[in-house]
């Protein structure tokens, strides 16, 4: 999983992102710049995601060509990311997506955009949890190998209750978790390439089949880009924190492009040493994948303590996630753009109990589905309300607000909106059918709900928009 830690959570920002420019200025100060910014994109996009999913990759591309799934990703962040790049340096603000939608949509559908989006995050920011917590369990299989459907689902449901148990108090920092988790995750990665390329064998890694390129290829690719862009996510980070960078128009683009270039050479090298150590069909069935480079490379008791780091690091990375995707919610009910029940506080340790509460029920839910599942559907339920509605954000943004101050202006546009917008459209319709009937049940629920908190909050489609253009003229 690739863990969404506190900058990625900053999301939850969001009462400052209509406060006027000084005072956004006084809450932060702006001292990231672009090696800070694409090393908190990398600490972002790099976590436990690659251990889980390069074996669904393997399978799913039906060999070593798995690698042209990361290449894939890599464009399709690249292009999403000037996407993110123009909307986060002409708002700097925290709140990213919420933000860029509420902005971009107020003039004829009011508080509709926004609305949606949280509440897709409340089933995305679960689901992403959740296949931290279906890695983590797969990975106790290298202890007990022998665990049957029940036990199984019982530890998820278990992990994830603790989890919520932990968080259910006043939690000021998590900054000590977040260096430990990248410490953690930056040993795994560099040790389990080490011990692939200690014990490579090129007849593995380049056994393509003789139909590698056959009709079935883009089926594969789809199915393939689905997990590749799952990996990538994070590429974004730099956009949630905008108000704590310096020089926003040159760091923002700049520490995207980095980091997925970066990310992409990363996961290359990764992928070709795991591949190198076994059969493509062996691993391609493994669920430790990295224990099993580890252990054929350099032996039982390696192998352990390569397991032990990385169920730490999805644990972590689970708890990181909650914290901070627990206070979406909680934000935009406070700035009453969604249902009025998450802005409340505990009343006793003050955080927002009910988003976490809800968040956690969720996340366990998850935890019964397949991983590819719960990766289809998180995706399924964040293309339409974030990916495609950020393209055209941008879009409108460009007609109805001409006179906004854009310090970095997206490159070739509009082919990167173009290719991130086929992008998404291909990995939409690669999804699984149970994922697409699910995240669209998913959004019509939601559009239900805004009707009627619409209609008792008096707000659009039951009274005129209100508009405000925020960013014009603070900048």
């Amino acid at each position: 999983m690739d863990t969404p830690l506190a900058p990625h959570h900053d999301q939850a920002s969001m009462q400052d992102s209509s406060a006027p420019r000084s005072a956004r200025d006084n809450a932060f100060h702006r001292s990231i710049g672009v090696f800070s910014g694409t090393a908190i994109n990398m600490t972002q996009m790099c976590g436990i995601g690659p251990f889980i999913t390069i074996p669904i990759m393997v399978a799913a591309m039906g060999g070593p060509q798995a690698i042209i799934g990361w290449i894939v990703g890599a464009i399709l962040a690249m292009a999403d990311g000037l996407v993110w790049a123009e909307l986060g340096a002409a708002m700097p603000g925290s709140g990213g997506t919420y933000v860029y939608l509420r902005e971009a949509f107020q003039y004829r559908t009011g508080k509709l955009m926004p609305f949606l989006f949280i509440w897709t995050m409340l089933l995305a920011i679960p689901l992403l949890m959740s296949t931290g917590i279906i890695g983590m369990v797969e990975y106790l299989g290298f202890f007990f190998p022998n665990l049957g459907w029940w036990p199984v689902h019982l530890i998820g449901v278990a992990a994830t209750v603790v989890v919520t148990w932990l968080l259910y108090r006043r939690i000021e920092s998590v900054r000590s978790i977040t260096i430990a988790l990248w410490i953690i995750m930056l040993v795994s990665v560099v040790g389990v390439t080490a011990a692939g390329f200690s014990h490579f064998n090129a007849g593995f890694a380049f056994a393509y089949p003789a139909d590698t390129f056959g009709s079935h290829f883009l089926v594969g690719l789809g199915a393939g880009l689905i997990i590749g862009i799952y990996d990538y996510l994070g590429y974004n980070t730099t956009a949630y924190i905008g108000d704590e960078l310096r020089d926003p128009g040159r760091t923002m683009p700049r520490s995207i492009i980095i980091s997925v270039i970066a990310m992409m050479f990363i996961y290359l090298l990764l992928n070709i040493s795991v591949l190198g150590v076994a059969p493509w069909q062996e691993i391609a069935q493994s669920k430790s994948v990295a224990s099993l480079v580890v252990e054929r490379s350099w032996g039982h008791v390696a192998a352990a303590v390569m397991t032990v780091l990385i169920i730490v690091t999805a644990f972590a990375s689970v708890f990181t996630g909650l914290l901070g995707g627990s206070r979406v919610p909680f934000q935009a009910a406070q700035d009453k753009v969604f249902l009025s029940v998450f802005a409340n506080l505990h009343a006793k340790h003050g955080f927002p109990h009910v988003a976490l509460l809800t968040m956690g029920v969720v996340t366990a839910i998850g935890t019964f589905f397949d991983l590819t599942e719960v990766i289809n559907m998180l995706l399924a339920a964040t293309i339409i309300v974030q990916s495609l509605a950020q393209i055209a954000a941008l879009v409108v943004l460009r007609k109805r607000q001409p006179d906004l101050a854009r310090p970095y202006k997206q490159w070739l546009y509009p082919v990167p909106c173009v290719i991130a917008l086929l992008g998404w459209v291909y990995v939409y319709v690669s999804a699984s059918t149970l994922s697409l009937i699910l995240s669209g049940l998913w959004i019509i629920a939601g559009l239900v709900v805004f009707a009627i908190w619409a209609r008792l909050n008096q707000s659009w489609p039951f009274a005129p928009t209100e508009i405000r253009e925020t960013y014009l003229g603070k900048q």
